[in-house]
């Protein structure tokens, strides 16, 4: 552990990499904290500026990580909302600046990137169990069951709601951070690490479960039987792997159907969700909000209807579907895509998915899972989410594909080598 905190480097670098495990340990709490660490690691960045050591900032993969930011830009010159429109500016800001800082500080990412990651996972579990002691302080308190704890009462929302997170935000980070411990646990020899990443990939994956994410589950799904075994194993530990993990991806999938709360999450919610609209159901299902949001995008399918544009003209739409729970609460699209697609037509959602593409190219070059891993969890919640108009989302974003991107020797990467038995 003291590898973590007690590193060999320049005062300036050590200042600097402390910044950033702490941006990464207050991701899940009051964004207060993020923007303050983010702010103070930019000041120091400029304080400590030496122009021999700044890496290019105008590169083609700059772009690609600031991409979004630029597409919220260009939006905003023929929108109907400009107020809206600088509020994107205001929340998606840190997709630009982050490639920026992390060009003009000299911190060598690929060397420290798995202490952060590290530090990372181990603050989200720390986090997760503080969620439950949080769970089983209320459960004594009012003598309630203990089975209690698989309610409705704190799973889902119920469950992060002591940290104030959405769920899904949430989820996002604990699946990279239970992806490196995994990753790690390939790597490990050490009998005593070994144990301490089997206990927090445990904590993690109950943290997941209780959050019941369903997107977010989905993709760990494919990154745990497909990903995983595909970047780190060969021959008969990839076979012997992949039998294990797919009988206890049944298994959990079993306990899922098994459960009632955990089947209404996972199971009736989606098939709710997927349904077309009824007059007698309270809740207005995804599938029909997604059809409206669709005919609203293609009255401007090649331009849209500019940033910030998305809620108040969505709002008319609802209220005219009588889509009155939609209308009152001021839901956006909660798809991604869709929301590219309203606000800055085709070629905005062109855009996005050639970002998608980057970085999927980018993790199969460099047999990165973790990188991968992040680009599948972001795909995944592009679908049920508008995760790049919240704040935890877009900080998520910009932290992650920025940390993974540069940390990378271009000319030689060694982070995942093949494990061969």
């Amino acid at each position: 552990m003291k590898k973590l905190f007690l590193i060999t480097d320049s005062t300036a670098n050590k200042v600097s990499y402390f910044h950033v495990m702490l941006l990464l340990l207050s991701l899940p709490f009051d964004r207060f904290y993020s923007h303050l660490i983010l702010i103070s690691l930019a000041i120091h960045t400029l304080i400590n500026l030496n122009k021999k050591d700044i890496k290019p900032v105008f590169t083609l993969t700059n772009l690609m990580l600031q991409s979004v930011f630029f597409v919220t830009v260009i939006g905003t010159l023929y929108t109907i909302n400009k107020t809206q429109a600088f509020n994107e500016w205001s929340r998606q800001v840190v997709i630009l600046l982050v490639p920026i800082i992390f060009c003009l500080n000299t911190l060598d990412l690929k060397k420290y990137r798995n202490n952060l990651l590290l530090v990372f996972a181990l603050g989200c579990t720390a986090t997760i169990l503080y969620l439950y002691l949080q769970v089983f302080i209320t459960i004594k308190y009012y003598h309630f069951p203990v089975s209690t704890v698989f309610s409705s009462a704190f799973t889902n929302h119920n469950f992060s709601e002591p940290i104030d997170i959405h769920a899904t935000f949430f989820s996002m980070q604990i699946a990279v951070a239970l992806v490196y411990l995994l990753y790690a646990l390939v790597k490990e020899t050490a009998t005593t690490a070994k144990i301490l990443y089997l206990f927090c990939s445990a904590v993690l994956m109950a943290g997941i479960l209780q959050l019941s994410s369903k997107s977010v589950f989905a993709g760990l799904l494919i990154i745990l039987n497909v990903a995983l075994p595909y970047f780190l194993l060969t021959g008969r530990a990839r076979i012997k792997y992949i039998t294990v993990a797919a009988s206890i991806s049944v298994l959990i999938i079993a306990g899922i159907y098994s459960m009632g709360n955990f089947k209404k999450h996972y199971i009736t919610d989606l098939k709710k969700d997927l349904s077309k609209a009824s007059a007698n159901e309270l809740t207005d299902p995804r599938l029909a909000r997604w059809e409206v949001a669709l005919q609203l995008a293609a009255q401007a399918p090649l331009i849209g209807h500019g940033s910030g544009s998305e809620i108040q003209l969505l709002k008319e739409r609802f209220f005219q579907h009588k889509f009155y729970r939609s209308y009152l609460h001021g839901l956006n699209a909660h798809n991604q895509f869709i929301s590219f697609f309203i606000k800055t037509g085709i070629w905005g959602v062109l855009v996005y998915l050639v970002i998608l593409f980057f970085g999927f190219r980018m993790a199969l070059s460099k047999n990165d899972l973790l990188l991968f891993s992040f680009m599948v969890i972001i795909t995944a919640v592009s679908f049920s989410e508008n995760y790049l108009d919240v704040d935890k989302g877009v900080f998520f974003y910009a932290m992650f594909f920025s940390l993974f991107i540069f940390s990378y020797n271009l000319k030689n990467n060694d982070l995942n080598e093949k494990i061969a038995t």
